[in-house]
This record gives C-alpha cells, structure tokens and sequence, in this order.
C-alpha cells in the first residue's frame, strides 16, 4: 500500500484559499494593533520627560505604552516612576524591568497614560471594560495630564456611538440589586450585573467588588448623570471620565495618528 503525503508547505495555501474570510479578520486585526501601537508610541514620546512619575493605566493599548516607555529606557537611558492602575498594569511595568511605585509613596504623577472604550468629541470617556475604572480614575486624577491612547474604533461623535457595552459601575456587592433597580428607575436603559468568562458567577473587581454594566438608552449630560450615580448607596465608581482628559491619540488604519484636545 502506498501513503500519498500533501507536502506541507502547500497546506497553508489551499488553507487559505478554502477560507477566505479569516485573511480578512487577521488582516483587520493587524491594522487595529498597528493603530495602538502607533497612537501609544506618539503618547509616550510626546508626554513623557526623564524622571517623571508616569501613571500606567490597563488595557491592550497600554501593552505599547510600556513597551515604549521600556524601549526608551534601554535606548536613551530614560528614567522614569510607574504607578499602576491595576494587577495587569503592575505585571506589564515589572516585566519591562521599570521602576514601580505607588501612590502612598508617589501621591503626585506628571502624567497619567491609559486607554478608553470610547471618547466623545469632549473626550468624555467611557472607561472600565476591563474592570479596572476605579483605579484607573484614582491614577488619572493624582496626574498633572491625563492622556487618552485607543485605535480609530474607540473614536466617537457622542458616547454610545460605537461602544454599545454599556457605562461600568462598579458596586459594593450586597448593594448591586438595589442599585441596579435605582439606576434604571431613574435614568433608564439596563444595568446588566457582569458575569465572569473564566468562573462561575460574576466578574469582581481587583477591589473585591462587582460591575454593573450600564446600557444606557437615550444621550445623557454627563456629568449630572456621573454625580446622580456616584449619589447611590453602594455606588463606588462610574467608568464615566468626564472633565479628566486633556489629549487623545487614536491610531488609524492608515498608520497615521489622529490627535485631538480639549
């Protein structure tokens, strides 16, 4: 009996060929890496001097910040403080072998890099897809500037516009019920209480406490909307960023950077 082998270097060829439509998918996906990485890169170049106290926020962008901020340490000897924003963030600080604080020992940052999961034309950011808002927030605030990075997908007219995943809000979890009857009563839309991919039951936050995903249903103010939240018992944080923000750079598919300040 005779075995008739496919060479395997014509495999990946017909593979392609017989789907199509996943070359698109990584081709798109390469582009939306590129477009972080570019508008990270700009971030750090512009925002960050020798021997600032840099906050470093959460997320997939963020991994080019660091890695940014590490290259230029390893090139041009740059000396710069991290906060972190999350464990994410401690992890991605200590494996680039820069120096990590915190803010007990570091209160006051010059300035504070993080990404978004939409900004408005006010750069008015919903933040928190990654349950890390109220540290996020925390970090921003302690910042002199308070730098936005995202791709071309996270660039919106008004909030809602492409990130359809709700306003995060993290809670006390033995008060998630009746905020999430309040929340609704009185602004409507949904909150939806966030349920974990990897266990049983739902997401908690590096802070022990629960996330309710806001979906909202019609354009708010949103700083009233921000304070009528933060005015519920059991509330501890939106991922409403309003007034924070000075400088966004959203990396486009074209490879070019897109700026905009407030």
């Amino acid at each position: 009996m005779r075995l008739l082998l496919q060479p395997i270097s014509t495999a990946p060829a017909k593979w392609f060929s017989r789907f199509p439509c996943r070359q698109v998918v990584w081709a798109s996906m390469d582009k939306v890496e590129s477009a972080k990485r570019a508008a990270a890169h700009r971030a750090v170049d512009e925002h960050v001097k020798d021997s600032y106290k840099v906050g470093v926020g959460s997320g997939s962008t963020v991994v080019f910040a660091v890695e940014r901020l590490a290259q230029r340490a390893r090139e041009e000897g740059l000396k710069v403080v991290c906060v972190p924003t999350s464990f994410q963030a401690r992890q991605l600080i200590v494996n680039n072998n820069l120096e990590i604080s915190d803010l007990e020992i570091t209160p006051e940052l010059d300035v504070a890099i993080d990404g978004a999961d939409e900004a408005d034309q006010q750069l008015t950011l919903i933040k928190g897809g990654g349950g890390c808002q109220l540290q996020e927030k925390i970090v921003a605030a302690a910042a002199k500037t308070f730098v936005v990075i995202a791709d071309y997908r996270k660039d919106s007219t008004v909030l809602g516009e492409q990130w359809k995943k709700g306003i995060p809000i993290e809670v006390v979890p033995m008060a998630y019920c009746p905020v999430k009857l309040k929340i609704e009563n009185e602004l409507g839309g949904q909150a939806v209480l966030r349920q974990a991919k990897a266990k049983a039951g739902p997401v908690v936050t590096d802070n022990g406490n629960f996330i309710l995903d806001w979906v909202f249903d019609k354009i708010h103010d949103w700083e009233k909307v921000n304070q009528q939240i933060m005015m519920i018992p059991g509330v501890v944080e939106t991922g409403l960023f309003v007034g924070m923000a000075s400088t966004a750079y959203f990396g486009m598919q074209d490879g070019s950077v897109k700026e905009r300040h407030v």
